[in-house]
């Protein structure tokens, strides 16, 4: 009879849980991709790499809805059993809530290493693909980009300008600007210009104009009746640099090694005067996961109580404000990273802090429930 009831309160827990995860999940998916459009639109990408983009970024919406739709849903189960009469039932039929505490403290703890995986695998790895589908399309959908009448400068290094545009695809009065480093730079001017592939290379062909070259305090300017623009080695801001977010958890532990024990390791956003992203970042992925055991015990309080005591409303909204204080102490307390080891280990420890000292009062109050029969 108990692993009956055990076996009903993990399914309606995990259940609701994961309908409100991906639920959630889904419609912030749906936001954030509209907002996607107008950038893939400006940047000139067509709808498969938009879609695959916005896809890739999925992993990292699941991974931060996950602690509220863990508190949410256990709180919310377990409610609805006390408004239902349920747990009444299950401590008649000899369950213990201290048996229903330890039962659902191991189930926190493979919820965590799951929230482990997706921070530390998954998410950093679909944010380096989401980052490399851009690049990879930068060549051919670079066509989108010149919009008539509309300056862009999407392509990191390069503004393109284009009065107007024709059914046939062919683009009139183009004005390009190439900055090169060193305040060097290049203008273009052409009557008109037409996308044309070379071997498997997409290049913009111009027609009838002049290029002016600056390189210190010389100008240099030809006419041409037809100049191939390379669009090779080109990026758009967006995918510019690998951020932090997206190195392999390996990658960010090698970066401590390099910074406290000397060791050679080129890791971007890596520095031994800076360490401060790495923490960060580690922490986040490492440690942050450990305070989803701590509000699914926080949401076992609500099993300390029941509907006949007269404080029960005011008990459940208590219970409800630790959680989300939780919660929010976990995103906030990534702020307060810095550059010293030993004051970052007040921020490791806390979330194991937050576990005991709910556990204890678990076993206080039971122990004084038991001594009251």
């Amino acid at each position: 009879m108990k692993k009956i009831i055990f076996r009903k309160l993990l399914l309606d827990c995990l259940v609701f849980f994961l309908l409100s995860l991906f639920g959630v999940s889904a419609i912030i998916w749906v936001f954030q991709a509209v907002n996607f459009l107008d950038i893939m639109i400006e940047d000139g990408r067509n709808y498969n790499v938009y879609f695959n983009y916005t896809l890739l970024n999925f992993p990292k919406i699941i991974s931060r809805i996950l602690p509220f739709a863990v508190f949410f849903s256990f709180s919310y189960t377990f409610i609805k059993y006390e408004i239902k009469n349920e747990l009444i039932i299950f401590w008649n039929h000899g369950v213990s809530k201290i048996n229903v505490v330890n039962f659902f403290f191991w189930i926190s703890i493979m919820i965590m290493l799951i929230q482990i995986i997706l921070l530390s695998i998954i998410v950093p790895k679909s944010q380096e693909m989401a980052r490399s589908t851009l690049r990879s399309s930068n060549v051919d959908y670079f066509e989108g980009l010149i919009k008539p009448k509309k300056f862009n400068d999407t392509i990191k290094g390069l503004t393109i300008f284009a009065e107007d545009k024709d059914i046939n695809g062919e683009f009139k009065n183009i004005y390009i600007k190439k900055n090169n480093p060193n305040e060097e730079f290049q203008i273009t001017f052409a009557k008109k210009g037409v996308f044309e592939f070379k071997g498997n290379k997409k290049i913009l062909v111009l027609y009838d104009g002049q290029t002016l070259n600056q390189k210190g305090k010389n100008v240099t300017n030809f006419n041409f009746s037809k100049s191939d623009f390379g669009l090779t080695n080109m990026e758009s801001h967006l995918t510019t640099h690998k951020k932090i977010q997206e190195q392999s958890t390996l990658s960010l532990i090698k970066c401590m090694q390099f910074i406290f024990e000397m060791k050679e390791y080129n890791i971007i956003n890596c520095y031994k005067d800076q360490p401060r992203g790495a923490y960060k970042e580690l922490i986040r992925r490492l440690i942050s996961p450990f305070y989803l055991p701590a509000l699914i015990l926080i949401s076992l309080l609500l099993i300390l109580t029941s509907k006949e005591n007269l404080n029960y409303n005011k008990n459940k909204y208590i219970i409800f404000f630790i959680g989300f204080g939780v919660i929010i102490l976990s995103e906030s307390s990534l702020g307060f990273v810095t550059n010293n080891l030993i004051k970052n280990s007040l921020i490791l420890i806390l979330p194991i802090f937050l576990i005991s000292v709910v556990y204890f009062i678990f076993v206080y109050r039971l122990k004084l429930f038991n001594r009251k029969l």
